[in-house]
């Protein structure tokens, strides 16, 4: 087999930090991404597939050869419109890719996942990545499909097979241009248009140090564990307070109370639902995320790695710069408004 690396997604925020990572140490690269992304920003040298990985067919002729496999590919929005495509993308999809890499012969395998699956109603302290979960734990259908695929992964690699899960918490820094929720959170707040919010706690990692964190897990990690990775800990206004020093603007005073937060929320989806047919302003489950915990330990995971993420003042600092040599996010970034924040809040992969 020859020495490739294959990485679904690869040209999303994380996925393209982790191929120009794997570029620029001279392995050879296929991305793998849906039809009609933008590649433009990947290196030159790196192979382009364009495969629906909801198609087994075009799934196989993707991964063939791939020595490594690195899944990042998932529909990371909170809503849409058709429900069945959560767990056709994020989970029967996943399935797809790790099986057929696995059925060509590939070595190592990492199905990345997301920090949204562990969140807990009620928990005692910070998540650690030995957390157990179970249906019952997810918060909507986003969450459910990312959860059955982790535990399809798991599943392979209790079975024998090269399979490791990474949980990367959620990435800021530059780069990002689709638009993720921390990024479109950090241009409203500069832009002047967070009138107002929800509190919580969230987990923030800078891109790189998560895609630093999956090549180390792909090659140091032990098939069948999970594996954290996070930074820091703050609360959202923890985290406005920090981008209104850098961005010279004061937080909102505002606050949304839950119960109106998620009545607008049901109120948003129904007109969505059965009117619009677009993205809602909330989301049901973007809202009821912002009552789970959402602290994080991951210590042990990091350690095992030798990973030591960088301090994300200085992370939200090159994102606010970044967006402003861009003019703000690209025109149509945000291809799903249920994706930003606060209360709006699904995982980076």
């Amino acid at each position: 087999m020859e020495d490739l690396t294959i990485v679904t997604g690869g040209a999303g925020f994380i996925g393209s930090h982790l191929v120009e990572r794997l570029d620029a140490e001279g392995e050879r690269v296929r991305v793998v991404e849906r039809p009609g992304a933008d590649v433009s920003h990947l290196p030159g040298s790196v192979e382009v597939v364009f495969a629906d990985i909801r198609d087994p067919e075009a799934v196989r002729r993707a991964v063939a050869g791939g020595r490594r496999v690195y899944h990042l590919a998932a529909n990371p929005n909170l809503w849409v419109l058709d429900r069945s495509e959560f767990d056709a993308v994020n989970h029967r999809g996943a399935v797809l890719v790790i099986d057929a890499a696995l059925e060509a012969g590939a070595e190592r395998v990492l199905h990345c996942s997301t920090e949204s699956i562990l969140t807990r109603a009620r928990a005692a302290g910070p998540i650690a990545e030995d957390v157990e979960v179970t249906d019952r734990d997810a918060v909507g259908p986003y969450c459910l499909s990312k959860l059955r695929a982790e535990r399809a992964a798991l599943e392979r690699a209790r079975a024998g097979a090269p399979v490791v899960v990474a949980n990367p918490t959620m990435p800021v820094g530059p780069g990002d241009r689709g638009c993720s929720p921390p990024t479109r959170l950090i241009w409203d707040f500069c832009a002047g248009r967070l009138p107002a919010v929800m509190d919580c706690t969230l987990n923030l990692i800078d891109v790189r140090d998560a895609a630093e964190g999956l090549l180390r897990t792909m090659r140091l990690g032990q098939p069948g564990r999970r594996y954290l990775l996070g930074g820091e800990n703050l609360s959202l206004l923890g985290i406005l307070e920090i981008l209104g020093e850098i961005c010279d603007r004061r937080p909102p005073r505002l606050r949304v109370p839950y119960g109106v937060a998620l009545a607008a929320a049901y109120l948003s989806e129904f007109w969505s639902d059965h009117i619009s047919g677009r993205a809602p302003q909330a989301t049901v489950t973007g809202v009821r995320l912002t009552r789970r915990s959402m602290h994080f330990d991951a210590s042990r995971s990091l350690r095992e790695l030798g990973l030591a993420p960088r301090p994300v003042r200085g992370s939200l600092a090159e994102a606010v710069r970044w967006l402003e040599q861009r003019g703000g996010p690209s025109a149509g970034a945000s291809r799903n408004p249920a994706r930003e924040l606060p209360g709006n809040s699904p995982a980076p992969a």
